[in-house]
């Protein structure tokens, strides 16, 4: 009798943000190997990456697509994360503003001055957490009460998938990127896109 061999077969099922990573990885020039080093794959067979590559990469997107298209001669006068709180830092800049940063403070991820509108983008970069809801609008007003430029609120999100779990939670009078559609943005309500408003301009 004929004994077949039994082949076994692995489904391999990707994690829902993962063609997100990839798409964006591909978009900013990202190579290959890079990408794959940052993908775990589960008993399953399942993919899964890295939360801080995610973020990494939401960073990158920020800097090199964010700020060109809305902010354009802007400067990038921050970047930190939970594990280092000062990855870049412009120290005289921020000063000039009125803006000291306490290392204590929960400072957002990125900060853009937008030099030829004297704005400070106040960017939160989401993965998994931490959009700019309404509390976290108000503990930034706060931060940045003395800061000399008009402050405007900024979540960015990899993807639309990702956005869609905050969505109800972002706050009004702030802003929406997502890198997957750089060259959109989403306005939560007010009469201006992309601006400072009043209860967050410079006091003269």
């Amino acid at each position: 009798m004929r004994h077949l061999k039994h082949r076994k077969t692995t489904t391999t099922r990707f994690h829902s943000t993962s063609a997100g990573v990839d798409k964006l990885a591909n978009a900013l020039g990202v190579p290959r190997r890079e990408v794959r080093a940052q993908r775990w794959q589960f008993p399953d067979g399942s993919f899964f990456y890295h939360p801080r590559y995610r973020w990494c990469l939401l960073i990158k997107a920020i800097i090199e697509r964010f700020c060109p298209a809305f902010a354009p001669g802007g400067v990038v006068l921050y970047i930190g994360d939970a594990e280092n709180k000062f990855v870049h830092l412009e120290t005289a800049a921020l000063t000039a503003l009125g803006v000291t940063l306490d290392s204590a403070a929960k400072i957002p991820d990125v900060i853009v001055h937008h030099r030829a509108k004297n704005w400070l983008l106040l960017i939160e970069a989401v993965t998994s957490a931490g959009p700019v809801d309404g509390k976290r609008r108000k503990e930034l007003k706060d931060l940045f009460a003395d800061c000399k430029a008009g402050l405007v609120f900024v979540t960015a999100f990899e993807n639309r998938r990702t956005m869609q779990t905050f969505v109800s939670h972002i706050a009004w009078e702030s802003e929406v990127w997502i890198a997957g559609d750089p060259d959109h943005m989403i306005h939560f309500n007010g009469e201006r896109f992309l601006g400072p408003y009043p209860d967050v301009m410079p006091s003269k």
